[in-house]
């Protein structure tokens, strides 16, 4: 078993799918690429972690699972946030902008964080 799939071994890590209303799915403006921006945003802190891609298909999967999954543009394919580093990410709450152009969603973050790099967020370099 990998690690999107199954719960965590702490309790307050638990998936918790989101109801899927098709008309509100179907206001989502996606790019030219079918891709549409994700921000991903600490539930507790409310620090920004991260940005990444989401397809129709990975939103909807995101819905469904209570895990979020996104469009990897470099490698082509969908993949589940904490598949291999065990950093998961645990699904609270979506939104989509004004413009619905943008997804919002907010996390439990599991692990050591969500960038790749190591650090909690993406977001570590100031100007």
């Amino acid at each position: 078993m990998n690690a999107c799939e199954g719960p965590s071994d702490n309790s307050r890590y638990q998936a918790t799918p989101i109801k899927i209303n098709p008309d509100l799915l179907d206001q989502v403006m996606y790019n030219d690429q079918g891709l549409v921006p994700a921000i991903v945003q600490d539930i507790s802190t409310n620090q920004v972690l991260m940005l990444a891609w989401m397809s129709k298909a990975s939103l909807e999967k995101t819905l469904l699972t209570g895990r979020t999954w996104f469009w990897s543009r470099s490698r082509q394919e969908y993949w589940c946030k904490g598949e291999t580093s065990g950093n998961r990410q645990w699904v609270r709450k979506v939104f989509y902008d004004c413009d619905a152009d943008a997804i919002l969603l907010l996390v439990d973050q599991e692990g050591e964080g969500a960038c790749h790099t190591g650090n909690w967020s993406c977001f570590y370099r100031e100007f």
